[in-house]
């Protein structure tokens, strides 16, 4: 089952594109997604996932409900590493939903986050503990595995620093078992790729100030070696979301140039 799921993400081995709205479970409400079940709305069936919590599936079960529709990818540990405006520093790492819940709550795949290099030798064991215990119920249940990396205070991070952190600890999400990895892309990420005997997508990360900007993004990872992206914010906080993932998909999937997929598509800021 978890091959079927696998496969079925990457739609006949294209790249694949996942829509991030998961933003909320650690920032509360965010331009843009305030109205979860409205914001999914805006997501085109061209996309292959959509990430979200597994507790806002039920409510937003409009995006998945029929056929082709994207899959579900529930995130299903929690950090306090991506709870920048609460100013915490220690990415320590629980379990937040288990694999069993989020499938019954009708999740897909599964999202489980790992950071390392905390500054704490206890706290990163405890978080390999947490991802490795949740990974293994998550096979047993058939879930294709998303292991994503994303370092403490990454924003006062040099490029090479970035570089080397996700180097490393990409593979060390391959090594734990990991079906494909989401992380950040680096300046030598092909180096990051052909370390990982696993896909990597390179995910979107900040909001760009154009949406050009946002998919050239998407065409040097892909031009890089990424089996797809993971975009959040520059797929939704934009004038016309649907027209955008489009022109994301044509650049990921298709090969398009980003500045031929914005005219294709109309894009406007």
């Amino acid at each position: 089952m978890k091959n079927l799921r696998f496969e079925r993400l990457f739609n006949r081995d294209e790249r694949c594109v996942i829509v991030a709205v998961d933003h909320c479970l650690f920032d509360g409400p965010i331009p843009g997604m305030h109205n979860l079940p409205e914001t999914v709305k805006k997501v085109d069936a061209c996309v292959d996932g959509i990430l979200l919590s597994p507790g806002m599936i039920p409510h937003c079960r409009h995006a998945f409900n029929f056929k082709g529709a994207p899959l579900a990818v529930a995130r299903i540990n929690w950090s306090t590493v991506y709870c920048f405006h609460w100013g915490y520093r220690d990415a320590a790492t629980v379990p937040a939903f288990t694999p069993a819940e989020a499938l019954r709550l009708g999740a897909d795949a599964v999202l489980i986050s790992l950071t390392l290099e905390t500054g704490s030798e206890e706290r990163d064991a405890r978080n390999v503990e947490v991802y490795r215990a949740m990974s293994e119920e998550a096979r047993r249940l058939g879930l294709p595995i998303v292991g994503e990396y994303f370092p403490a205070q990454a924003e006062q991070l040099s490029p090479e620093q970035l570089h080397k952190k996700v180097f490393a600890c990409a593979r060390v999400l391959a090594e734990l078992g990991a079906d494909l990895i989401k992380t950040f892309h680096t300046h030598r990420f092909r180096e990051i790729v052909e370390s990982c005997p696993v896909p990597v997508l390179g995910l979107g990360a900040k909001k760009t100030p154009t949406q050009l900007e946002a998919l050239k993004l998407a065409e040097t990872e892909v031009a890089d070696g990424a089996g797809g992206v993971v975009f959040g914010r520059n797929a939704i906080q934009v004038p016309d979301p649907a027209a955008f993932q489009r022109a994301l998909c044509d650049v990921v999937k298709r090969g398009m140039t980003a500045t031929d997929a914005a005219k294709k598509h109309s894009l406007k800021d």
